[in-house]
């Protein structure tokens, strides 16, 4: 590390790894209860390991990115972060109140409305947290060099924080408020989320590749366009059936189907810097992360959305399991490989040892990747015999879902295998780093604090 205050994102990765652990327990009970309805029925109900699941990922996604902000905001800057103490406050703020949101689920205390079911003092504690972080950052940036990299980073944060005041509008008329929730939820993930995601991949590429900032940022600026550009108005691609009116189908298929080309921009970006650059870097698993990431987001943000996203598909695969293998597979790819990514490149300097447990870290990202590809695979042919029999031959849901048992069998055992995945990966992350010995037999010391 350049900078001690780097140091301020080790526990914003700690605290992000454990509610990753905890989401993938939820997604299991959730698949579990799939393969067998009755399971866990009066223990705890199959809504409430859902929105535990959902708010999981989004909450330590959001943990990730502050932590990767912190992590790489000095060496762009080129100074310390403004206020430690800062980071500190805000990340207690955050994590009790998603820890109290997760307990209160439990109990039947949420808003119900989906991601959004926080309650409001929970919302509340949220908005300060990320405000002190914003600040925080946005401090150090003012005080420091600006590069392309940062400003796209922050400007991502900044209007994350800001579509995420919609979360506060709760209108009565149920149109309204789905055409405003997707301003939180569609614009996040598939519009602001996609700037912060290009920043934190161009970072990667930059201290891996060794290629100049110049190309790195000229392809920086380029992907950030086509994101903005087709992710506003794609959002209009979730206002074909809630009543909005119906110029939002010609709008919201065209654009949609645009937003699959920052994806595969990111793509060509990746592997041209790394055909571009040397690839020599000591932390292999970090540069398999980095390319796998926008590979995967290709697929599951870009392809599997495109194939129902047109509305004359949308009106009948909406709602069924095509999207849920849509949802998997892209969140996965474009956010949480990113921060396993980031994580797997700076944890060897937050511990101050060499590159370790390379070897067991890219078994995990094999085995995770793998097994939600499967899913992936698995959730979409089951997608398409649902919208066969329910849409198309107007059977009953449930006499449906009961055609679909060996479908959820097979993704029960997917998700088996990403937990077994998720193990290995946080064990690579924080368990006993073994020094590394190069070709010349020299043993590679990494000071007193090599675990």
């Amino acid at each position: 590390m350049k900078y001690e205050t780097q140091r301020v994102a080790l526990p914003f990765f700690m605290v992000a790894m454990a509610l990753f652990a905890l989401q993938v327990v939820f997604g299991l009970l959730a698949a579990t209860v799939y393969a067998w309805p009755n399971f866990m029925a009066e223990l705890m109900p199959f809504n409430i390991m859902r929105v535990s699941h959902t708010n999981l990922l989004i909450v330590w996604l959001l943990l990730g990115f502050m932590g990767a902000t912190y992590y790489l905001m000095p060496e762009e800057a080129e100074r310390e972060i403004h206020s430690p103490t800062i980071a500190y406050i805000q990340l207690a703020i955050f994590a009790f109140a998603g820890a109290a949101a997760l307990v209160g689920y439990q109990f039947g205390i949420h808003e119900g409305r989906e991601f959004l079911e926080q309650p409001f003092w929970v919302k509340v504690l949220i908005t300060i947290s990320f405000l002190m972080f914003l600040f925080n950052t946005s401090m150090t940036l003012a005080k420091g060099r600006r590069t392309a990299i940062n400003l796209v980073l922050m400007l991502g944060l900044w209007l994350a924080a800001v579509f995420w005041l919609f979360a506060f509008y709760n209108p009565s008329n149920l149109a309204v408020d789905k055409l405003y929730w997707w301003w939180v939820v569609h614009l996040w993930v598939e519009g602001v989320w996609e700037l912060i995601m290009a920043a934190l991949l161009g970072y990667l590429l930059i201290k891996m590749t060794g290629v100049d900032r110049e190309v790195i940022e000229k392809w920086l600026y380029i992907i950030v366009g086509l994101s903005l550009f087709s992710g506003l108005l794609g959002t209009g691609h979730h206002y074909y059936w809630i009543g909005a009116p119906s110029y939002w189908q010609p709008i919201g298929s065209i654009f949609s189907t645009l937003e699959v080309i920052p994806f595969f921009a990111m793509v060509v970006f990746a592997f041209t810097m790394f055909w571009k650059g040397s690839r020599n870097h000591p932390n292999k698993a970090a540069m398999l992360w980095a390319l796998g990431c926008p590979t995967v987001a290709f697929f599951g943000a870009g392809v599997w959305g495109f194939m129902h996203t047109l509305h004359w598909i949308n009106y009948y695969s909406h709602g069924t399991q095509v999207t849920a293998a849509h949802g998997h597979l892209a969140f996965y790819g474009a956010y949480v490989m990113l921060m396993l990514g980031i994580i797997t490149f700076a944890m060897p300097q937050l511990r101050r040892v060499q590159p370790y447990n390379q070897v067991l870290n890219m078994w995990g990202f094999w085995i995770m990747t793998g097994a939600m590809c499967f899913m992936t695979f698995t959730l979409t042919f089951a997608g398409v015999v649902q919208t066969h029999l329910q849409r198309v031959l107007g059977m009953n849901y449930m006499e449906v879902q009961d055609q679909l048992g060996l479908f959820y069998l097979m993704r029960l055992g997917a998700g088996v295998a990403v937990a077994i995945g998720a193990v290995m990966l946080i064990y690579a992350f924080f368990g006993p780093a073994r020094e590394q010995v190069p070709a010349g037999g020299t043993q590679l010391t990494a000071g007193p604090d090599r675990a």
